[in-house]
């Protein structure tokens, strides 16, 4: 079950018999029920949290060098395609070059002079 159906039965449950509940200690019982439920969900999250965070910090000083590395070729790439629809999902070769490839259909665009880039 996605975490939005989870909070909004949750909500539902807390909130239906107790909409009309008299405040008890400054809060309604509707805010303890909320607050218990939000206290459950953080309890269970927790550890895929620190999960992802452990990989976060494992992981980023790499992502950092090959945005650093890569970022400019990438910016290039961008510029120089207008119309992503025309090329075929990217394919990495064995050696490990990527290569993407012109849709066989894709109409070919004329420069001025009449020449095609490639």
């Amino acid at each position: 079950m996605d975490m939005k159906k989870l909070l909004l039965i949750g909500l539902m449950t807390f909130a239906a018999p107790v909409a009309a509940e008299e405040e008890t200690q400054g809060k309604s019982l509707m805010q303890q029920g909320v607050e218990m439920f939000l206290r459950g969900l953080t309890d269970e999250m927790e550890p895929a949290l620190e999960d992802l965070k452990a990989l976060t910090e494992e992981m980023g000083p790499q992502m950092l060098e090959f945005f650093s590395q890569m970022g400019p070729a990438f910016g290039e790439l961008l510029e120089n395609i207008e119309d992503w629809s025309a090329y075929e999902a990217p394919e990495v070769l064995p050696n490990g070059d990527i290569i993407i490839r012109r849709k066989p259909d894709a109409p070919v665009k004329e420069n001025e002079d009449g020449t095609i880039d490639l």
